[in-house]
């Protein structure tokens, strides 16, 4: 009889664990979960958030950073959140449908940073019929193509990225000083709004600058791996190749193997952008000359702002308003004020 009950026990036991390990979304209280698509999503604290943002992907330093600024603006403001992420930067299809998840889960307004300018529109225009705000979050979105559709975002923080490459770019000029000389770029993923934006920066500084030569420009999909192909590329058309300016510090790290393998470490400057942990390490150690470090806490801090400031507000949706721009600074960072 003993026996029979200890079994009953341990039964209910196994079925209560099993419902609460089913149990996923907006009221998980507080715990790390699998999302859609297996993306990640924590809760601020316990209870139903009303407020979600999804991320490109949480295993870049820029991201994995935006959203503890996130978390901490959440503290602050005293609101929960949930933060979704793709599984790559590749993952355009499956970031549209973490997006049309989150349209089920009660909340009142969704933070997007898109992989592509066009690939959450038709998310974004189903949240805007469910009366859910919608802030653009660092990568911009085709605005003419999603007013076209008849949807709208509330508002586009996000770094001054042609300023960005433009710093990166005049670091590099004021290196080689009246000497000058052969100089490249190394761009994101074409047709990504912020590589192209600092890929447009770089250009039109180098190009303005008395005895820089620009000899290429090419992209490399953000990834380490091609642009240290990229740049041993270049190293080996251009044998008097004296910097090569990244658009993000993955690339950069992987131009500045192409260099080491080269050996011509300490010849040839390579400038990245983000400002990640291992790009200021690589400073640190008299590797990577330069970074053009972004502010990513605050990009995410400033998002969620803006999304309880449009619930709080009773803001109208409005296709035909155009949003505000909130730009975030960047700084360039070198072996002599790197932290």
């Amino acid at each position: 009889m003993k026996f029979r009950k200890l079994t009953a026990l341990f039964l209910s036991v196994i079925f209560l664990g099993l419902a609460l390990a089913g149990c996923t979304g907006g009221d998980d209280g507080g715990k790390t979960t699998t999302a859609p698509n297996n993306g990640v999503t924590t809760n601020q604290t316990s209870g139903k958030a009303e407020y979600a943002i999804i991320l490109k992907t949480l295993s870049n330093d820029f991201w994995a950073t935006m959203k503890e600024g996130i978390e901490a603006q959440a503290s602050e403001l005293g609101v929960k959140v949930d933060i979704f992420a793709a599984q790559s930067e590749e993952d355009t299809a499956g970031q549209l449908t973490i997006l049309e998840n989150c349209l089920t889960k009660g909340y009142k307004a969704i933070g997007v940073a898109p992989l592509s300018p066009t690939n959450l529109i038709n998310g974004i225009v189903q949240a805007n019929e469910k009366n859910i705000y919608v802030m653009n979050i660092d990568e911009k979105i085709d605005l003419e193509t999603l007013k076209g559709a008849g949807g709208s975002v509330i508002g586009f923080a996000t770094t001054d990225n042609e300023a960005v490459g433009e710093k990166g770019a005049k670091f590099i000029i004021n290196q080689l000083g009246d000497d000058g000389g052969d100089v490249a770029i190394i761009e994101g993923k074409a047709g990504n709004a912020s590589g192209e934006s600092r890929k447009a920066g770089a250009t039109k500084a180098f190009k303005a600058a008395d005895d820089i030569d620009l000899v290429a420009s090419q992209p490399a999909d953000w990834d380490r791996q091609k642009a240290l192909d990229t740049a041993t590329s270049y190293i080996q058309m251009y044998p008097e190749l004296k910097a090569i300016y990244c658009c993000n510090d993955t690339m950069a790290l992987g131009a500045l193997q192409a260099v080491i393998n080269a050996n011509k470490l300490g010849k040839i400057i390579v400038v990245g952008t983000d400002g990640s942990a291992e790009a200021l390490d690589s400073i640190k150690a008299g590797q990577l000359s330069a970074t053009v470090a972004q502010d990513p806490a605050e990009i995410g801090a400033t998002s969620l702002r803006e999304m309880v400031d449009a619930v709080k507000e009773n803001a109208k949706i409005d296709p035909n308003a155009t949003p505000q721009t909130i730009p975030v600074d960047s700084y360039v960072v070198t072996k002599e004020n790197v932290k």
